[in-house]
């Protein structure tokens, strides 16, 4: 009852600060988000220290060497933080645009504008540098606030959280435009889930069983950052030696991130000649290989793939393979066992690549490129709440058009309806 009180009155006075933010300017935001990177950088060492609590229970808890990678702060990764918000400071201000302009034959001008969602609720894993890309990215959209991270990084979002807090004072952003839930009590998400009446959208960050409980169990609209089994598929018309490096970086880049290549499919005229080559890289890089029956015939000593297998966001050094017909089949096994989330092929042909991006029902399709590219940062929008795999109003990278909804102001000279 008193954790419920708790987190009734934080959105409540998010839902205030929310009413303040439509208000506060384009300017006053940047000035906040550099202040925010600075304090960043100020306080490395500190967040690297309480980082280290984190981590030393994950190890002590045997946790995969994907998930300690992911909540791993080291200078780098600090400096990355930094870098997203003084590079979101430097993005476009969405709201207030001008999405489209007209007039009716009564003289009454209507224009449909970019205006903030009001307040979003973020549920996320593992990764600490969410709590500040999504602090960031909610605020120069004029939105408020409120984080729910994992109580695998709790002592990381903390530390991030209270130092980004700590500078709005020098700001005019309201201190209760960005709240978060710290208890590691499972009801917290549940009460969370409750408050239709103060949040206006939930964005679930994390693996499959924390999608599914949030869609679930939600009164509140949800934007679903679904798991990444991404595909690349090397046609018999590819440039084997760049479907070799494409199909690497996917893989072992930095395999613990949802655009990671879970799958590679090769067809059938080119698997005999670039199958063993590939995967024998693989194996030496780490990776586990689980094959399908045709796998198997071209290379020895692969494991067996299974049904689920298909399906599976392995989220490290594991990749299932698959040998096919055709580029029907391909796309078939990608909207059959895929998410929805990025998907490649790797191909010579202008053709082919037209018929992959029409046929696979995916956030974002690739034509010779790595999947790992889906990514706010990397297409050039600063950063992203997530990678949305839903078909209604945000899909793929989620950064700040997608942060923002929209409003018709009509302009009038005293016209009356007759």
């Amino acid at each position: 009852m008193v954790l419920e009180k708790k987190i009734v009155s934080m959105a409540k006075a998010t839902q205030i600060a929310s009413r303040k933010m439509a208000l506060v300017s384009t300017s006053e935001k940047n000035q906040a988000l550099r202040l925010m990177a600075k304090a960043i950088l100020t306080n490395k060492n500190f967040l690297i220290k309480e980082n280290k609590k984190d981590l030393d229970t994950a190890i002590k808890s045997n946790y995969s060497k994907a998930l300690v990678d992911r909540l791993t702060l080291d200078d780098k990764r600090i400096k990355s933080m930094a870098d997203c918000l003084l590079g979101t400071a430097k993005l476009k201000d969405p709201v207030g645009e001008v999405i489209s302009s007209f007039r009716r034959p009564n003289g009454l001008k209507i224009n449909k504008i970019r205006t903030p969602i009001g307040v979003v609720g973020i549920i996320y894993e593992s990764r600490p540098n969410v709590t500040s890309d999504c602090i960031g990215l909610c605020l120069k959209s004029g939105n408020a606030v409120i984080l729910k991270g994992g109580k695998e990084a709790l002592y990381s979002n903390k530390a991030i959280f209270d130092v980004l807090k700590k500078s709005l004072k020098k700001t005019r952003i309201p201190l209760d435009a960005i709240q978060m839930i710290s208890s590691t009590d499972r009801k917290s998400v549940n009460i969370l889930l409750k408050l239709n009446e103060y949040v206006d959208v939930i964005v679930p960050r994390g693996g499959e069983g924390l999608i599914k409980f949030v869609t679930e169990n939600s009164r509140i609209p949800v934007i679903k950052h679904y798991k990444g089994v991404c595909h690349t598929y090397v046609s018999h018309l590819a440039n084997l030696k760049m479907a070799h490096n494409i199909c690497l970086n996917a893989k072992i880049q930095r395999p613990g991130v949802c655009n990671a290549m879970e799958t590679m499919i090769v067809h059938e005229k080119i698997a005999k000649k670039f199958l063993p080559l590939m995967i024998n890289d693989f194996i030496k890089a780490g990776v586990e290989i689980r094959g399908c029956a045709d796998t198997q015939k071209f290379v020895s000593g692969v494991k067996k793939a299974t049904k689920n297998d298909w399906s599976e966001e392995y989220l490290d050094l594991v990749l299932s393979v698959k040998v096919v017909k055709s580029l029907t089949q391909a796309f078939d096994h990608i909207n059959t066992f895929g998410s929805k989330h990025s998907d490649a092929i790797i191909t010579k042909s202008k053709k082919e690549a037209d018929e992959f991006f029409r046929a696979v029902d995916s956030s974002c399709v690739y034509a010779n490129a790595s999947t790992r590219f889906t990514d706010g940062y990397e297409f050039g929008f600063g950063a992203e709440v997530g990678i949305s795999t839903d078909k209604l109003h945000a899909r793929g990278p989620m950064a700040l058009p997608e942060l923002t909804t929209y409003k018709y102001v009509i302009l009038g000279s005293g016209q009356v309806r007759t």
